[in-house]
């Protein structure tokens, strides 16, 4: 009985020492754990985009060349994760042909009634040039048909909170192809073959001006207001899908007045509001809103305006 006990011990020892080498994994903290969580749903605030319908003022491809142009420059920015195309902008300003008809002045006269509604800048465009060449052998059934696109395309972008343009740029789409065809002198097919060519010929031209559209609304302060007060919660008209996160801590400011040259008349810029207090993001309503409590400061009434602190 003494011998087996003494035999049991080094065989003791032994699973001791392996499990004392063996890896220790350890729980972190349920706080620590809160933590990565809150960081992995971390999202970049989102502007608000009024994008409204091109127009086609060349002779060629129709309403339907300004649609593909509209919903490319849409499809484009929505890939990105700072930008949020609002489906009532059109609502406010109407499309682009509107805007170009007035010179621009509507978009200065609800450019108020635009930051209410949460947008921070209009996006508004035509398509200036559009036609087709092309050139085929002169003899044969079954001929080379080499066929080329031009289109020249416009946008302009549209700051809400400083009330000014910042951008207007006109880009080609040009684009070449060479095709073995059989003859067939305008045919449904060639005109189908044509109008497709015209098409991304214009969604070429609406990529170039992506990146250069994002860099300048990157550049941009974002803008939400307060939406409605009720007893101590403060409801603002940006949420979740905005990118607002709990926890944020938003300044409210007064809305800034329009500053006019005393010789010309004409509108500088919008002066900067004043800073009212901060609030504190504390839950969410709705399909994209949040609801907020004072922070600091006081005097926070409906209608004034929130930026990212």
């Amino acid at each position: 009985m003494f011998a087996l006990r003494w035999g049991v011990f080094p065989l003791l020892a032994i699973a001791f020492l392996l499990e004392s080498c063996a890896p220790i994994t350890r729980r972190k903290p349920i706080n620590q754990a809160t933590k990565v969580n809150r960081v992995s749903e971390f999202s970049p605030i989102k502007k608000k985009i009024a994008l409204l319908t091109f127009y086609n003022e060349s002779p060629m491809g129709g309403e339907d060349l300004a649609i593909t142009a509209t919903e490319e420059f849409r499809r484009e920015m929505i890939k990105s994760r700072d930008f949020l195309i609002d489906p009532e902008g059109e609502t406010i300003f109407g499309n682009s042909k509107e805007i170009y008809a007035g010179g621009g002045i509507k978009l200065a006269q609800l450019a108020r009634k635009a930051k209410m509604s949460g947008v921070n800048i209009v996006v508004f465009g035509r398509v200036k040039e559009a036609r087709i060449r092309q050139k085929s052998d002169e003899i044969g059934f079954v001929r080379k048909l080499k066929s080329m696109a031009e289109t020249y395309v416009e946008i302009k972008v549209y700051d809400v909170l400083t009330n000014k343009e910042l951008f207007s740029e006109t880009v080609d789409g040009n684009i070449s192809d060479d095709n073995l065809r059989f003859y067939q002198e305008e045919s449904e097919e060639n005109l189908a073959y044509r109008q497709d060519l015209l098409r991304y010929s214009v969604k070429v031209a609406v990529r170039k001006f992506v990146p250069r559209v994002t860099k300048i609304a990157s550049r941009l302060d974002w803008m939400g207001r307060v939406a409605k007060i009720i007893g101590t919660r403060i409801y603002i008209n940006a949420g979740r899908t905005s990118g607002i996160n709990l926890g944020d801590i938003l300044k409210v400011i007064t809305e800034g007045q329009e500053i006019y040259d005393p010789e010309s008349g004409a509108m500088i810029g919008m002066s900067q509001g004043e800073v009212k207090g901060t609030l504190e993001v504390v839950d969410f309503f709705g399909q994209d809103g949040a609801i907020c409590n004072l922070h600091s400061g006081g005097s926070v009434t409906e209608g004034d305006f929130v930026q990212l602190y």
